[in-house]
């Protein structure tokens, strides 16, 4: 006689309880087998956009009420879900790509919760920012993330003036529209030999890591396409490859 093992709890959500839910950055089979079952389960999912939620969750047989929650409603929606939650609603948050909270909708919400005392899971999973660090060979005994840098020119390099000497990695998200402009300033103002990563359309197919001293990863850069996500981490100024 075989024992039957008893089902995993984790994968069942309960009335009343927030699951900040991560979801794939690009490769589809990123999504964890946890976020799969509480996604196909909870009574509602609010998300960033409906469209591209409701695109992946078709693809994985999926179909569950959708709700709009991005930056222009964040505000009035946490609290409107929040109650949903206090009424006994299980809920799921989630976001077009990663993980919520980090550059992306979810922290309002999450402290819409935390303040009325509600439970609050997380399923981790994919993640720009911790996929890049681990990837990149910069050191990652300490980081500081700092979302987007400002969009003028002399906002970031205040930036980058006030952390020229931190002694650890800098790690932000950049548009692709700004990204050689932000390290053409990071070689300028840094100087040539900083050394830095450059990560775009992480776990997609066209996948790129540029690695190396700015003046070199800014030649580099300039061949390369500027379509799609970006990921910058500068190393502190001692450090070579």
């Amino acid at each position: 006689m075989t024992d039957t093992p008893a089902p995993n709890a984790s994968l069942t959500p309960l009335p009343g309880k927030l699951y900040v839910v991560a979801t794939p950055i690009g490769n589809l089979a990123d999504l964890t087998e946890r976020a799969r079952a509480i996604l196909s389960a909870v009574d509602l999912i609010a998300c960033e956009d409906t469209r591209t939620t409701g695109a992946m969750l078709s693809r994985f047989g999926l179909h569950r009420p959708l709700v709009s929650y991005h930056e222009h409603n964040e505000t009035e929606a946490a609290e409107r879900l929040a109650g949903e939650l206090t009424a006994g609603k299980s809920i799921a948050v989630v976001t077009d790509a990663g993980t919520p909270g980090l550059s992306d909708p979810g922290f309002r919400l999450v402290r819409a919760c935390r303040r009325r005392g509600l439970p609050v899971v997380p399923v981790p999973g994919a993640c720009a920012l911790t996929a890049v660090l681990s990837a990149s060979g910069l050191p990652t005994n300490g980081f500081l993330f700092v979302g987007f840098l400002p969009p003028k020119s002399a906002a970031r390099i205040a930036f980058l003036e006030k952390y020229r000497a931190f002694d650890y990695t800098l790690a932000l998200y950049e548009s692709c529209h700004r990204v050689d402009k932000a390290v053409a300033e990071i070689a300028a103002t840094l100087g040539p030999h900083r050394v830095i990563c450059i990560a775009k359309e992480v776990t997609k197919l066209h996948e790129t890591f540029l690695v190396g001293p700015a003046a070199d990863v800014q030649t580099r850069l300039a061949k390369t396409s500027l379509k799609g996500e970006f990921v910058l981490l500068i190393a502190p100024a001692d450090f070579t490859l």
